[in-house]
Order: structure tokens, then C-alpha cells, then sequence
């Protein structure tokens, strides 16, 4: 199951039906099934303290996922930064709406064991995600 929860934000995403048939698919191309994915959209204020809280960093991020998957099977909660999802977008000039689904992505791909410690793997997760993307497209004109 896949819930969108909010947290002192307006919800970022309208299409939820048509964005779960495509993380389950994606995740599918990973042979993973969905679990149970929590995706919490904050601001920043939030997002800073779950950084120093759980991961003792103290700098503000677009997304912090905790990874709860066993075997093939995906669950983790991933909290998204609305705030930094929109200055991101305006600093990579693209429209606030793909910033969104690509840090969506982003933390599905994470979860489905993927990584981007070194720039060669922050690559190969950027072409990943750029796939993804197109993918997405035909999932929002179906719904």
C-alpha cells in the first residue's frame, strides 16, 4: 500500500492512483513488490529535524528515506521537503511537478537497493530516474 501524507503542507500531487501504478511498476523492474510506502511531504523546518534526529546531520535535504523492506518486498517512509523540492526546481529550471516525482523516484529506487554514493552511481540513479520519467507521462494522461 502506498499513502501520501502531508505535514503542515498542501499536498504536491493530485494524481495518486496514477502515481502508484507507476512506482509499482518501476519497482517491478526492480523484481521488488510494494509494501508499505509512506510518502510524508513537510517543509523544511520538519525535514531538518528528522535529519538531526535520525541521522545527526544539521542541513536541509529534498528527501530522507528509511528503508523498512524485507527480501523482495519494499516498505520505508520517505519524507520529501516540499520547500526544497520547489527550490530545486527553480535552480535546475524544470517545472516544480517533475522536481517532485523525480525525488519521488528517487527514494523508490533507493528502496529497490539502488545507490548514489559516488558520482559514477549518482549517474547511472540520474538515468534511472530519467527513465522513470518517461515512463510517467503515460501514467498521467490514463488517469
Amino acid at each position: 500500500m502506498i499513502q501520501y501524507i502531508r505535514e503542515n503542507v498542501k499536498l504536491p500531487i493530485t494524481k495518486k492512483r496514477a502515481i502508484s501504478q507507476w512506482i509499482k511498476e518501476i519497482a517491478a523492474e526492480y523484481n521488488k513488490k510494494i509494501g508499505d510506502v509512506s510518502f510524508i511531504f513537510c517543509n523544511d523546518e520538519k525535514i531538518i529535524e528528522v535529519n538531526k534526529q535520525y541521522l545527526e546531520h544539521d542541513y536541509f535535504t529534498d528527501i530522507i528515506t528509511f528503508d523498512y523492506s524485507e527480501k523482495n518486498t519494499i516498505s520505508g517512509d520517505l519524507f520529501i521537503s516540499v520547500d526544497t523540492v520547489k527550490s530545486n526546481s527553480e535552480e535546475f529550471g524544470v517545472t516544480f511537478e517533475e522536481e517532485i516525482y523525480r525525488i519521488m523516484i528517487h527514494g523508490i529506487l533507493h528502496l529497490c537497493g539502488q545507490d548514489d554514493e559516488s558520482e559514477e552511481l549518482r549517474n547511472e540513479m540520474t538515468s534511472k530516474e530519467n527513465k522513470a520519467l518517461e515512463k510517467m507521462s503515460m501514467y498521467l494522461m490514463k488517469d
